[in-house]
């Protein structure tokens, strides 16, 4: 289920983006009126989407824009007057925050929306990519380590230690990082 963080000082604003962001599928919202509190509530929540509503506290939003989009991972709408859209859109745009002018047009709303939803999960696939590339690394180190291990105790070839852990492998059906957390942890 996607998360969405409504920023919005005024009533009939949060109204409004709570019940276009429901009709688009996004039932779980927290809403907050300053750049403080959206602050607070990234701390406790993972978003999905930020949407920010613009001017906020006084500024036009760029600020707390650019700062939730370059320390997590939600994709963030930023919403401001038409007059000042190309101004703040040139600021923004290098951190991956979607501009749309006011008044809201809701076509524009939904397609920034849609491409929104798109770029989470591509960063999403790509974050789960890293974190399975990094495993993947923290077991070669493990393997290495093993084989090392191996080289030294028994003044063998890397090649003859690789072929040690890989036929322990085979001969007692496990995978070679098993084998060698083995090797690594009895020493």
């Amino acid at each position: 289920m996607d998360r969405a963080l409504i920023v919005c000082d005024n009533e009939k604003g949060t109204s409004f983006y709570k019940s276009f962001l429901k009709e688009n599928g996004y039932m779980d919202m927290v809403d907050v009126t300053s750049g403080p509190m959206a602050k607070r509530a990234i701390l406790d929540y993972d978003f999905d989407i930020c949407i920010i509503n613009g001017p906020i506290g006084g500024a036009s939003g760029e600020e707390l824009s650019k700062d939730i989009a370059e320390k997590n991972i939600c994709q963030v709408i930023l919403f401001v007057k038409a007059e000042r859209l190309e101004e703040i859109s040139a600021q923004v745009e290098d951190y991956g925050v979607i501009t749309v002018g006011k008044p809201i047009n809701k076509q524009l709303f939904w397609q920034a929306l849609k491409l929104a939803k798109v770029a989470q999960r591509r960063i999403n696939m790509a974050q789960k990519e890293n974190e399975k590339l990094e495993r993947k690394l923290a077991d070669m180190k493990v393997i290495s380590r093993a084989k090392i291990l191996l080289m030294v105790e028994n003044n063998i070839s890397e090649e003859e230690a690789h072929k040690l852990i890989e036929k322990q492998a085979m001969d007692r059906r496990m995978t070679r990082i098993e084998i060698a957390r083995e090797i690594v942890g009895g020493r």
